[in-house]
């Protein structure tokens, strides 16, 4: 019995993509693909369908579908830091465009960070690296009693290194990811096109003493990181 129509053109797209597609390329759309096999859209879509399941390809919504960069990097749900995660795959972590801000905490901020609305806090932003290469922007809040008025970190530094350092080293985390799209601007700063898939994740940070040390939001390339999570059923009684 021969194999599916969609079966054959998903094969046919995965060999063109392995054999030498650079990573983000589009591919054609789904009216070429439609007049290239002579296929229904459905048949087009299903195709397309299974090779995103097989994480060779993402779509954005009105531009097209895209070849996946096959060199992910995956984290494990552990506390650690970019820099950690990107050392420990043989890569160089770094920063580009790193601004700090010094300013007042809205009610917001200041209820998670435990300090009172309009203490001066830090905010950090980041585009970070992995062997040059942008991977997620971060953004990161923490109170001005922890840092000098001199505090910056040098391109390849490591916030939670930094933390370490003055005895408030974060050992625990409450923590959320949600999918998302990147804008313009964001996608800009990735490199990726707009509206690409991406993970924003928020984490709230606290130190051995149990005082919250940081909020920090990331917005994560979907084609180059995801998560890992081992999940454990609980014992009945």
């Amino acid at each position: 019995m021969s194999a599916p129509k969609y079966e054959i053109l998903r094969t046919e797209l995965e060999q063109l993509i392995t054999g030498g597609l650079d990573a983000h390329a589009p591919l054609p759309s789904e009216r070429e693909l439609m007049a290239q096999y002579g296929l229904s859209r459905m048949t087009v879509r299903e195709a397309l369908t299974r090779l995103a399941e097989d994480g060779l390809v993402y779509r954005v919504q009105g531009a097209g579908t895209f070849v996946s960069d096959l060199t992910k990097i995956t984290k494990s749900l552990t506390l650690t830091s970019f820099s950690e995660d990107i050392r420990a795959r043989g890569m160089v972590p770094g920063s580009r465009a790193s601004t700090v801000t010094w300013t007042e905490a809205d009610a917001e901020t200041a209820s998670v960070l435990n300090i009172s609305p309009g203490a001066r806090i830090v905010h950090m932003e980041r585009v970070r690296t992995a062997d040059g290469l942008p991977m997620c922007l971060e953004n990161v809040w923490i109170s001005a009693e922890l840092v000098p008025e001199d505090f910056e970190l040098h391109e390849n530094s490591s916030l939670y290194d930094y933390l370490e350092g003055i005895g408030r080293g974060p050992v625990a985390a409450s923590q959320t990811i949600q999918a998302t799209v990147l804008t313009t601007d964001q996608a800009h700063l990735l490199e990726v096109p707009p509206y690409s898939p991406a993970l924003a994740v928020s984490r709230v940070t606290a130190d051995a003493q149990g005082r919250v040390v940081e909020q920090a939001k990331s917005l994560y390339r979907a084609d180059r990181y995801d998560f890992h999570v081992t999940v454990e059923k609980a014992r009945g009684r």
